[in-house]
């Protein structure tokens, strides 16, 4: 029986009652244990994933970053000529780095737009809304902080403009080809014929260049992954030990399928507050998140199976990553 440091103590609220309780519950009891890659951005996990994008191994930031700062012209005209007259909602905002580029065009342009930035993170919306306005003067913005498509569905009763969705940082990546579907098919419902969708997909490349970027030299990917037992520990009152498991990132070159999991180093138990234990054995694998490859054929798939049209593409000079313009049919 592990003893639970005072550090670790159960907190005081009932987390049977909270959400992010039931959700850990749910994966730590699988059969294939797992944890929802959502809950990794606290504040803490936030920080964390703003230096990841610094590291020189993941590429993906510093591709799309040169589509955006680059082609944001080209973008903006391609989204006036197939939408007119739009609103533009932002799905997992981040801290807007990369789209404020597009922002400021479309304000250089004199579209009238007011922007949705939606994230599941309280900070950072907080950040956007205190931020955003002064490096943008003119800008319209309303900060909407939840789930995607309840956010989504939110932004469509303040404004009943076409809609232009950013979908960037390659975050259709964190679905499953499966689930990606499953994700594009549902965004469609909240959409009308004539709106369009720009959306970021990291393409197959070499695989360690790939493995290389969820692997990186300083160990910030790993401090990523431990971050979320930290915070399950912290808010749940769990007992996790991170010196008790491993980063394992992998890559499968044939299906595109980039996953992290944690390794379990012992035969081990965690209490998570004082009424569950989740037992662990020596190498258990603990799946934490996917980053899935595409090909440019694999994204047209996508889209026409899921009911859009794709109208445009961007490549970064490498065309390492790609973000692709879709409209609603």
């Amino acid at each position: 029986m592990t003893v639970i440091p005072t550090a670790f103590a159960p907190c005081k609220r009932k987390p049977a009652t909270s959400t992010f309780y039931h959700d850990v519950v749910q994966g730590l009891t699988a059969p294939q244990k797992y944890l929802d890659p959502k809950y990794f951005y606290d504040a803490a996990g936030d920080v964390l994933f703003q230096q990841i994008m610094q590291c020189h191994e993941y590429y993906l930031t510093g591709c799309e970053m040169e589509i955006l700062s680059s082609q944001s012209p080209q973008i903006a005209q391609a989204l006036q000529m197939y939408a007119g007259s739009f609103d533009l909602v932002e799905l997992g905002a981040g801290d807007a780095t990369k789209s404020i580029h597009l922002l400021k065009q479309l304000l250089d342009n004199g579209v009238d737009y007011t922007y949705f930035p939606i994230d599941i993170s309280v900070n950072v919306i907080n950040q956007l809304e205190k931020n955003l306005p002064k490096q943008l003067p003119g800008l319209q913005l309303q900060g909407l902080n939840g789930e995607y498509f309840q956010a989504l569905q939110q932004a469509n009763q303040l404004t009943s403009r076409k809609k232009v969705i950013l979908f960037m940082g390659a975050n259709i990546g964190n679905f499953n080809v499966a689930a990606a579907r499953n994700f594009c098919q549902q965004l469609r419902q909240y959409l009308q014929p004539g709106d369009l969708l720009l959306t970021g997909f990291d393409l197959k490349k070499h695989p360690q260049v790939i493995l290389n970027a969820y692997n990186d030299a300083t160990g910030i990917t790993r401090a990523f992954n431990f971050n979320l037992l930290h915070r399950i520990n912290r808010e749940l009152g769990a007992d996790f030990d991170t010196t008790r498991f491993e980063h394992f990132p992998t890559y499968d070159p044939g299906t595109g399928a980039c996953k992290s999991y944690l390794i379990s180093l012992e035969d081990q138990v965690v209490h998570i507050g004082d009424s569950t234990t989740i037992t662990f054995a020596e190498n258990e694998a603990l799946y934490m998140e996917i980053s899935q490859k595409y090909s440019l054929e694999e994204t047209d798939q996508l889209a026409a199976l899921t009911g859009f049209k794709p109208v445009a593409r961007f490549f970064d000079r490498k065309h390492w990553f790609t973000d692709c313009l879709w409209k609603c049919i």
